[in-house]
C-alpha cells in the first residue's frame, strides 16, 4: 500500500508518501511563516499562490526522495477541506490531476479527519477513543467509534484556542506564529500574576468559548504602566493556564459522556503545547485512560496525516469521484460514510 498525500489547507505547503503500516517514505513540508509574518496572519490570498507556486516542485521531490514514480501509488490522497478555499482548491485539483494521469483511486481527505486518525499513523491505537481537536481554527471534542464515525460532543462557541494564542502573541507583540511565541514566553512568568476567566469551567457540556479570556489579556496589556517583557510572560503563562484548565475541565466532562473509552488522544497545533499536554496527561491518568498525542511533527498541518487518512478510507472501500467539489467548511460530524459501525471494523 502506497498513498501520496497533500496538505495545502492553510499555510504549510505539504506533499508526503506513507505505506500501509504507517511509515513515512518521504515528506516535503513548505513553511509560509516569512510570507505571513508582516500581517501578523496568514492571508488567504498569498497563502494560496504560494501553494500554487511550489506545490508542484514539492510533490516531485517527494517521490524523487521515495525513488518512486506516479506508477507506484494505490492511491492520491488530498486535503478538499475544510480551509482556506483557495489553497484547497490547488490542492484538490492537483490531487486530481495526478490521479487521472496515472489511473489510480482518488480520495478528498477532510482535513479535521487527517488530524482526527494522526494518532492512529504507525500505532496500534483502537477504536472508540476521545478526542481533543485543538488548532488554529478549530476547538472540539469528539468521539471517534471508526474511520468515519465521528459524535460531537462539544465546540468551541466562538474562537478556537488556537486563535486565542494567535491573538494574544499578537497583542503581547511576541512574535508569529503565536502559539509557540506564548508558550516561549510563559516560561519565564509568574502564573499567578493575572487571574484571568476559565469560560465555561464547571458549566454542563463540553462546549468552550475564548473571546472573553482575549478580552481579559486584552485589558491586562493596555492597563500594563508598561509592557515590560516580564509583564509580558506573566500574562502569557497566566493567559496559558487558563487555557490548559479550561480545556482540562471540558475534556473531563466528555470522558463522563464517553464511558467506553479508553484512550484520550489530543490532535492538532495546540497539542504541540507542553503545559496543556501535562494538564490532559494528568486528566487521563486520573480517570484511568491512556494519553495519547501524535508526535510533534503531525500535530501541526502535514500531508502523512492525509495519506493515512486516505489509506484507512481506501482499506474500507471507499473512493472519491474526480468531480469532488472542494469546500471551505465541512463539519467532521456531517461526513456521509458508508463504514460499519464500530464493532464490524477494527
Amino acid at each position: 500500500m502506497l498513498a501520496l498525500g497533500i496538505e495545502t489547507s492553510c499555510d504549510e505547503t505539504a506533499a508526503a508518501l506513507v505505506d500501509g503500516e504507517g511509515l513515512i517514505l518521504a515528506e516535503r513540508i513548505l513553511s509560509q511563516l516569512d510570507e505571513h509574518r508582516p500581517f501578523g496572519g496568514v492571508v488567504p490570498e498569498v497563502a494560496a499562490r504560494a501553494h500554487l507556486e511550489h506545490l508542484d516542485r514539492l510533490i516531485g521531490q517527494t517521490m524523487q526522495a521515495a525513488g518512486k514514480e506516479f506508477a507506484d501509488l494505490d492511491l492520491v490522497a488530498a486535503t478538499c477541506g475544510p480551509g482556506l478555499i483557495g489553497g484547497v482548491f490547488v490542492g484538490a485539483m492537483t490531487g486530481k490531476a495526478i490521479a487521472l494521469a496515472a489511473s489510480k483511486p482518488f480520495i478528498a481527505v477532510n482535513h479535521l479527519e487527517g488530524h482526527a486518525l494522526s494518532a492512529r499513523l504507525g500505532t496500534d491505537l483502537p477504536f472508540p477513543y476521545l478526542l481533543l481537536l485543538a488548532s488554529g481554527g478549530h476547538c472540539q471534542l469528539l468521539a471517534v467509534d471508526g474511520v468515519g464515525q465521528y459524535r460531537k460532543l462539544g465546540g468551541t462557541i466562538d474562537d478556537a484556542a488556537g486563535e486565542a494564542f494567535d491573538k494574544t502573541a499578537k497583542l503581547l507583540d511576541l512574535g508569529y506564529p503565536g502559539g509557540p511565541a506564548v508558550e516561549r514566553a510563559a516560561l519565564s512568568g509568574d502564573p499567578s500574576s493575572f487571574a484571568f476567566p476559565r469560560p465555561m469551567k464547571g458549566r454542563p457540556g463540553c462546549d468552550f468559548s475564548f473571546s472573553g479570556l482575549k478580552t481579559a489579556v486584552r485589558l491586562a496589556a493596555e492597563q500594563a504602566p508598561e509592557l515590560t517583557m516580564r509583564v509580558r510572560a506573566d500574562i502569557a503563562v497566566s493567559f496559558q493556564q487558563a487555557v490548559a484548565e479550561v480545556m482540562a475541565d471540558r475534556a473531563e466532562h466528555a470522558i463522563r459522556l464517553m464511558p467506553q473509552a479508553r484512550h484520550l488522544v489530543v490532535a492538532g497545533g495546540v497539542a504541540a503545547n507542553q503545559a496543556i499536554k501535562a494538564r490532559l496527561l494528568a486528566l487521563a491518568e486520573k480517570h484511568g485512560l491512556t494519553f495519547m498525542a501524535p508526535p510533534l511533527k503531525l500535530c501541526t498541518d502535514n500531508a502523512a496525516m492525509i495519506a493515512w487518512a486516505g489509506i484507512e478510507r481506501f482499506r474500507l472501500g471507499q473512493r472519491d469521484s474526480l468531480d469532488f467539489a472542494p469546500r471551505p467548511r465541512w463539519p467532521l460530524e456531517s461526513m456521509s460514510s458508508q463504514v460499519p459501525p464500530f464493532g464490524s471494523v477494527n
